[in-house]
């Protein structure tokens, strides 16, 4: 059932292998799908800075589909695997871009089958896996 209503919105959402990875226990999207996604669905985001410093950042998305509204958040923790969660300086771009993708994925129904976006973690890079 999963594995059909996935393929449903592959084709729906014209993504292409490019777009597309099996990481070892998800099935990630990368940013070029989720663009395709948010431009099809027209979703509209607004972000909120809720704390900003030099090495860690959150970041609050509000999106809208229509007329479904969410809300979800984006962060990023300069530092390795083990201190961290983003091995990058730009914090912030990490956190609006982790947003975006959580709403994208969320409003669209991809997050409820176990689906996630690149930028989510560092461990979902496609050249990791």
């Amino acid at each position: 059932m999963k594995t059909e209503v996935l393929k449903e919105k592959y084709i729906k959402y014209n993504l292409t292998k490019d777009d597309v990875f099996k990481h070892q226990h998800y099935i990630i999207i990368c940013r070029s799908g989720i663009d395709k996604i948010q431009a099809q669905e027209r979703i509209n985001i607004d972000y909120e800075v809720i704390n900003c410093q030099k090495d860690f950042c959150v970041v609050k998305a509000y999106a809208t589909k229509e007329d479904t509204q969410i809300q979800t958040f984006g962060s990023a923790l300069k530092g390795g695997f083990k201190d961290g969660n983003c091995n990058t300086w730009y914090v912030m771009e990490m956190a609006e871009k982790r947003a975006m993708s959580r709403a994208v994925l969320k409003l669209t129904g991809f997050y409820e089958l176990g689906v996630f976006g690149e930028d989510e973690a560092e461990d979902f890079k496609k050249s990791n896996n």
